[in-house]
């Protein structure tokens, strides 16, 4: 508790400073910033590329998270304070991803005292999916929507009409980016209806470190199979790993999977114990390294339907 007082104080002492120094005198009467750019900060990578196709040209995003570090809990930096203040859009995933109303997200932005109306939550009309903690005693939201390229849609129509509501005068160059991407966004999702159907259904059984692919594996038809539940203390637990060796046993599962940006040794340990072999890494949650694979949303989706396929078509 004292820590996290610590921190809190921190952020606002470095926000009055900063705000201090900056005022608001770099913005122009519209609300855009001197170069005439609509200033936006994003939580992280996923919605840092939605922005950016959304807002194309007329627009300056800043990203929050660095692509490696897990959104879930950031201590954010002078720059993103700074950035956060001066914002003309702040976007957030939502669904508990910088969790929620008492996480590091809304404690920044009531730090900076940021305007609510340019607060926009990219989640906004999903139904949340939930996830039974290890005692069973209560459920949490799983975040990890963005997997799903049905909702990646439903994220970009957010970021459309975000930006026409902040900057109406330039509605069509908005609504024709985010066409643009909605375009690709359908193509994707065909694609992992035609490349899930072509799995003998026997096989569409998905595993992996943590139940990060609820609302992807519900949406196509792919059972789940995974260690832990969702990001927390407790990763990879002797139980946690005999419960998904039995469940493995018991469904004949093609290949495992193992996610990116996580410990890869309890997947191994679950490898060893029973057999069944790595196939491939996955993107959860975040983009890959710029100029690499995954590197915007579309690649980051068709990148994981290519592995998934690939490995259960074995």
């Amino acid at each position: 508790m004292i820590k996290k007082l610590m921190k809190v104080t921190i952020i606002a002492a470095i926000a009055v400073l900063l705000l201090a120094a900056c005022g608001n005198g770099d913005k122009g009467e519209t609300g855009k910033s001197d170069s005439g750019k609509i200033k936006v900060v994003a939580t992280f990578s996923i919605l840092y590329d939605i922005a950016t196709q959304v807002g194309g040209d007329l627009v300056e995003v800043h990203s929050m998270v660095p692509i490696g570090t897990a959104p879930h809990e950031y201590d954010p930096l002078p720059e993103d304070i700074k950035k956060a203040t001066d914002a003309d859009i702040l976007f957030y995933n939502g669904l508990n991803l910088e969790g929620g109303e008492n996480g590091w997200f809304f404690k920044l932005i009531n730090t900076v005292n940021a305007d609510k109306e340019k607060v926009f939550e990219l989640m906004e009309g999903v139904e949340p999916k939930y996830i039974t903690t290890d005692d069973g005693t209560s459920e949490k939201v799983n975040p990890h929507a963005f997997l799903d390229p049905v909702i990646g849609i439903k994220m970009t129509e957010n970021a459309r009409d975000a930006f026409i509501k902040i900057d109406p005068d330039n509605k069509e160059t908005y609504e024709k980016n985010a066409e643009s991407l909605l375009n690709e966004l359908y193509e994707v999702d065909e694609e992992y209806k035609t490349k899930i159907d072509e799995i003998p259904k026997e096989k569409r059984i998905l595993i992996t470190s943590e139940r990060a692919y609820q609302y992807m594996a519900q949406r196509y038809g792919l059972k789940e199979g995974f260690i832990w539940d969702i990001d927390t203390e407790e990763q990879g637990t002797p139980s946690q790993i005999t419960s998904l060796v039995k469940f493995i046993n018991s469904n004949n599962v093609p290949v495992l999977f193992v996610e990116s940006n996580v410990d890869p040794r309890p997947m191994e340990t679950v490898s060893r114990e029973t057999g069944v072999k790595i196939d491939a890494e996955l993107f959860s949650d975040e983009l890959g390294k710029p100029g690499e694979e995954g590197d915007t949303l579309v690649k980051f989706l068709r990148y994981n339907i290519e592995r998934i396929h690939e490995g259960l078509m074995k």
